[in-house]
């Protein structure tokens, strides 16, 4: 069994609370905190993808996938979690670097616009992300029999 899963989510929950801190310094006006805080969550996120990109493309492929086995509404709910969890994670990668772009450029107006969307999609998926790892890897029933 490989450590990836477990490290990447560590990834996303310092990635939470990365982006959590952030926001709370933009609230109290300190933006350089803001700043270093929010690169610094862009980093673990892009290590993050890394780690995930190539735990699917190195290891499943000589591990194989680690199935899910509720059932019922346990299964609905997981399985809707994760859809949102991933088809947001997609539409997030272009929000993210375009915040970050804008606030590069120093375009206030519109990375402020912009990042009253990109934060929320962003925490969601940081926050899915640990808790699609709690539920896969630590509240997945065993099989059932027969």
């Amino acid at each position: 069994m490989s450590a990836l899963p477990a490290v990447n989510a560590s990834l996303n929950g310092i990635a939470t609370v990365l982006l959590l801190s952030g926001y709370v310094a933009i609230r109290r006006g300190r933006r350089e905190t803001h700043a270093r805080l929010m690169k610094a969550a862009f980093g673990a996120s892009a290590l993050f993808l890394v780690g995930y990109l190539y735990y699917h493309f190195a290891v499943v492929p000589e591990l194989g996938h680690t199935a899910f086995h509720g059932e019922g509404m346990v299964q609905k709910a997981y399985y809707a979690m994760l859809l949102s969890h991933i088809l947001l994670a997609v539409v997030n990668l272009p929000m993210v670097l375009r915040t970050l772009w804008l606030a590069h450029r120093e375009d206030w107006e519109r990375h402020r616009r912009l990042a009253r969307w990109t934060f929320p999609v962003w925490l969601y998926v940081s926050v899915t992300g640990v808790l699609v790892y709690v539920v896969l890897y630590h509240l997945n029933p065993a099989p059932a029999a027969g």
